[in-house]
């Protein structure tokens, strides 16, 4: 079994620090949600989650599965445990959701797909928790603020749809084998749930940061005459020279409202 190695293409990290395992499950809310976890690798974290609640977890790699299935004979017969394997993206596209109650995500994501995954799960209306091990840099930009070089549509996003958002820990490339090239953190995300974006505002976001270096009036153009951009900028008090990063997130929405209102008013005049 220890002769299983990590697969590039899966971007796989096994986890084996024993200090960052008992960091993240202390990190679990006090709750009765379910817990789904995805990309489980040897199990590790899995071991601990599953004494404390039911779960599922999501596997891709098709040699890891044996692996947990021989392990996790005993919860699997009990019901206690849900192997399934699929990848996640996947299952979400097919399914909107990855569990059909209300439930907590906890996991080490692969990097490369971990911001995809988080914005699925902020999308799922049934997760409330997120706690994730990412890149720390892709972390920063989740808990980013306005006129933090790393605010960015996803710092936006997070807060507008959580109540609470924050780095628990770092974690060294020396707890994992292999060893990653960048350092790690847990990241923590609370969701309102009475909360949801829609994906035309999402789309706004995407042009607003598109050359985030350049004044947002200019990333604006590619969606707004230019007067109208002045029009909404004046009425909401904000400087025609500020760069994406320098207007807050409750800006962007009002902004936003007010591009949909116009659309609205020229499709009906």
């Amino acid at each position: 079994m220890e002769n299983i190695k990590a697969k590039k293409k899966y971007g796989q990290n096994f986890l084996i620090d024993k200090a960052v395992l008992n960091g993240i499950i202390q990190a679990m809310p006090n709750n009765n949600n379910y817990l789904v976890e995805i990309g489980p690798g040897l199990g590790d974290l899995t071991e601990k989650l599953v004494k404390y609640k039911d779960m599922t977890a999501y596997e891709v790699d098709t040699d890891l599965i044996g692996v947990l299935r021989s392990k996790f004979q005993d919860e699997i017969a009990s019901n206690r445990f849900k192997l399934v394997h699929k990848d996640v993206l996947q299952a979400w596209e097919g399914q909107n959701t990855l569990h059909e109650g209300k439930y907590d995500l906890i996991a080490n994501l692969p990097y490369y797909i971990a911001t995809n995954i988080i914005l699925r799960a902020l999308e799922d209306a049934n997760c409330e928790h997120i706690i994730v091990m990412i890149q720390k840099e892709v972390a920063q930009k989740f808990i980013a603020k306005v006129n933090e070089k790393e605010f960015s549509s996803l710092g936006i996003i997070s807060q507008l749809l959580t109540t609470d958002s924050r780095i628990l820990f770092d974690v060294p490339p020396e707890s994992f084998n292999p060893a990653p090239k960048v350092v790690s953190s847990i990241l923590y995300l609370r969701k309102d749930m009475t909360k949801s974006l829609s994906d035309d505002f999402k789309k706004f976001l995407k042009a607003c940061f598109s050359q985030p270096r350049k004044k947002l009036s200019k990333n604006l153009s590619s969606l707004l005459e230019k007067a109208e951009i002045s029009k909404i900028f004046s009425a909401l008090n904000i400087d025609e020279n500020k760069r994406p990063h320098e207007v807050s997130a409750s800006l962007y929405s009002q902004m936003y409202t007010k591009v949909k209102n116009g659309r609205e008013e020229s499709s009906r005049g």
